[in-house]
């Protein structure tokens, strides 16, 4: 679901103070966040810090060329791949989003997954969060699927998957998981195989 869904203008306004903010406290709490999410990651410590800096960084470049593309793109990084998921007005807006993902350096990939549509979304909102709260819910309690590798996105019923699959298997299983849960429409998977040539 997208940033228009989950922030207030508030909120906004204080994610416009903390980009500018200095480097040195932005990267400690980068590294912090990290280094919980690393323990049981397939990236490394380094390539998870990496991408919790990227998409930090795709996310202020967002915020300072379109406040509204901002508010409405949800950036997902996994090994330098950039997911843009949420909804947007036009075309020319969901080109643009990808062009200013593609400016911060670091980016090996951008996966535009942006709905363009004229409907604000807040309707969907229960029902999207119900089918991600659902979908995570189960992924933890299968012991066939490590969660912490995964991220889960529901945009309008359709369920965005970005991470690492240790196995075809895996990412099969997940698929399936999302696919079981009631409302969705499609499910989009964006995962990678651990030793795709990709995750070099």
């Amino acid at each position: 679901m997208g940033k228009a869904l989950r922030w207030t203008t508030l909120a906004a306004g204080l994610a416009a103070l903390a980009w500018s903010l200095s480097g040195c406290i932005e990267a400690a709490v980068v590294t912090a966040g990290a280094a919980g999410t690393a323990i049981a990651d397939e990236r490394s410590m380094g390539r998870v810090i990496d991408d919790h800096t990227l998409a930090v960084n795709v996310n202020s470049a967002m915020l300072k060329a379109d406040e509204k593309l901002f508010v409405a793109a949800d950036v997902t990084v996994r090994d330098g791949r950039v997911q843009l998921t949420g909804r947007v007005p036009n075309p020319d807006a969901r080109v643009e989003a990808a062009r200013i993902a593609w400016t911060v350096e670091g980016v090996r990939e951008v996966l535009n997954e942006l709905v363009v549509t004229d409907r604000s979304g807040w309707q969907d909102y229960p029902r999207d969060a119900r089918i991600t709260t659902e979908i995570v819910t189960r992924m933890l309690f299968d012991k066939d699927v490590s969660q912490i590798n995964f991220t889960i996105e529901t945009v309008n019923a359709t369920v965005y998957v970005m991470g690492v699959a240790r196995s075809e298997a895996e990412r099969d299983k997940v698929n399936n998981i999302a696919r079981s849960i009631g409302g969705v429409r499609r499910v989009v998977n964006n995962a990678l195989l651990r030793d795709d040539p990709r995750r070099k």
